[in-house]
């Protein structure tokens, strides 16, 4: 799960396995693959970042 901050100030958990798109308009917005759209206060590189990181950390774990 990577930790994401919504607009609002909370913190929340997302899988990135259901990121299908991520926009920045200016304000990121996360759609997953579910349809759920959700604008978080990261910048499109962060969450790029932030995906990698948790991919890395499951290929170290195997």
């Amino acid at each position: 799960m990577i930790e994401v901050t919504r607009i609002n100030g909370t913190r929340i958990l997302i899988n990135p396995h259901l990121l299908e798109l991520v926009e920045e308009t200016p304000d990121t917005v996360l759609t997953l693959t579910t349809g759920r759209k959700i604008i978080v206060k990261e910048s499109r590189q962060d969450i790029k970042n932030l995906v990698k990181s948790y991919r890395k950390d499951i290929l170290a774990e195997e």
